[in-house]
This record gives C-alpha cells, sequence and structure tokens, in this order.
C-alpha cells in the first residue's frame, strides 16, 4: 500500500479525518476500500446530527459486510456527500477526494489528538 495522504489523521478503524479550520472531513482508508470490496450503499448521519468523539457517523455496505463510520471529534454533521448515494463505489475509486463520506463542524477538535499519522497508519496497515 502506498502512504495514505499526510495532511489527515487515521484512526485504528480505518477512517480518515482531514480538519480544514473548523470543518472536518471523513472518509476511509483506501486499505478500508480493499478489505471490504465493492461498496454497495453508503448512509450517514443527516446534517445537524451532533457527534462527539467515537459517536457513529455513518455506515458502509459491501458485497462482504457493513461496517460503521466513526468520527473521532465533536461536533455536528453539516453534509453528507450526496454523491455517493447514486455511486458508491466513488469511494472504491477515489477514497481519499470524490469518495469523502461527511463534513462536521467541529466545536472540540481534541479527540483527533489520539489518531494515528499517515506514516504510522501506512506501517500498520500494508496490504
Amino acid at each position: 500500500m502506498s502512504t495514505p495522504p499526510a495532511d489527515r489523521k487515521y484512526a485504528e478503524s480505518h477512517e480518515w479525518h482531514k480538519l480544514d479550520g473548523d470543518t472536518l472531513t471523513i472518509g476511509i482508508s483506501a486499505f478500508a476500500v480493499d478489505q471490504l470490496t465493492d461498496l454497495t450503499f453508503i448512509e450517514m448521519k443527516e446534517p445537524g446530527t451532533h457527534l462527539s468523539p467515537g459517536d457513529v457517523a455513518g455506515e458502509v455496505e459491501s458485497v462482504k459486510t457493513t461496517s460503521d463510520v466513526y468520527c473521532f471529534a465533536e461536533g455536528d454533521v453539516i453534509e453528507a456527500n450526496a454523491a455517493l448515494a447514486d455511486n458508491p463505489g466513488l469511494v472504491n475509486e477515489d477514497p481519499y477526494e470524490k469518495g469523502w463520506l461527511v463534513k462536521v463542524k467541529v466545536t472540540d477538535p481534541s479527540g483527533l489528538d489520539a489518531l494515528m499519522d499517515a506514516d504510522t497508519y501506512a506501517a500498520e496497515h500494508t496490504a
């Protein structure tokens, strides 16, 4: 597996979190996509939903399994990636850009401190 983008933090449960100002974008890593194979359905929490660190932000379904997607900061959901409703395969094709899952307006980012940087995540999760 190539090194994932360095501009975000990674959870042991394979979510990536990219903080830009007070907006946190969450997705799943290429490693997770490889493990899940073809994604068939994605459902994220509705805008306005309050999330605390460790809360489920939604779920992804694949031909293999259903997996929860976790948020590791506190804030409110402001947007789910609407393009994924018609084409969940965008996550398979481009997990770090077009395949993002949900955006959260962060009120407390301190939960992100416990996440891994890209090099650590890549070293622990080789395909």
